[in-house]
């Protein structure tokens, strides 16, 4: 059974037939999902979806694109949030230098402190965005060395992978490791050992080879599942399982 543990289901594309889709999973070979929040609002809806399926579980936060309207008020809701049960880390969190339009880079890093702060606080793992910021990601990082966190869609290079490794860090790749020019993403694939790997969807986003263009869902994280095996020389059946307890272990459940 495959864990998929990034996927976002309380975005508008699922809104047509969520119920539909998350229903289906189990019998498309998906036993745990985690869908986390970009803000407050999605952090409050993927608690409450997560409620109403067993195999699903939430994580909350202020994504770096969605930051903004963040207050000091707003980290007091986040933690009454992160109190729930199906509540298994913070996030997802982090910096994202992509797009000019974004909030402010000091704005970024002040929101994504004060998450790793909570984190800290409330003893959960973190789910990390870094986008076109990997040097100030790893540095905010090894400030809070207590907190132990995951580098999802990892898009930095092999080196910086193996010092998150170093760090006691996991690193998940998408989709995005089944397309043709994926060659860095490999090369981090390959260097990091079998331990510190999950693996993702990134729903409704970042659909693998050959469903790239479509909506994603987590029945496709079996396709990722297949790549990673093929670089590591593993079989499918192996790698799903070594994923599955590697993700268990890392959000507690």
């Amino acid at each position: 059974m495959l864990f998929d543990t990034h996927a976002h289901y309380d975005a508008e594309q699922f809104d047509a037939d969520r119920e539909a889709v998350l229903a289906s999973l189990p019998g498309r070979g998906v036993s745990l999902v985690v869908n986390p929040g970009c803000d407050l609002p999605s952090s409050r809806a993927a608690v409450a979806l997560s409620e109403q399926y067993p195999f699903l579980y939430a994580a909350v936060g202020y994504h770096p694109e969605n930051c903004a309207p963040y207050t000091d008020a707003d980290l007091e809701a986040l933690r009454q949030l992160a109190a729930h049960p199906k509540v298994v880390a913070i996030g997802e969190i982090g910096l994202d230098y992509y797009w000019e339009e974004n909030p402010p880079r000091d704005f970024q890093q002040l929101v994504f402190r004060r998450q790793m702060a909570l984190a800290e606080e409330m003893n959960l793992p973190v789910i990390v965005h870094d986008r076109e910021a990997h040097g100030d990601s790893l540095a905010i990082v090894k400030e809070f060395p207590k907190v132990r966190g995951v580098f999802h869609c990892y898009s930095g290079s092999a080196e910086t992978a193996r010092q998150l490794v170093d760090l006691g860090w996991m690193i998940s790749f998408t989709g995005v490791l089944t397309y043709k020019n994926a060659r860095k993403a490999v090369e981090a694939a390959l260097a990091v050992p079998m331990d510190h790997l999950m693996i993702e969807t990134d729903s409704p986003y970042m659909a693998p080879a050959p469903h790239r263009g479509k909506r994603n869902d987590s029945g496709y994280v079996l396709h990722v599942c297949e790549k990673l095996a093929e670089l590591k020389g593993l079989t499918v059946e192996e790698t799903a399982r070594i994923t599955l307890e590697n993700g268990r272990r890392f959000f507690g459940i």
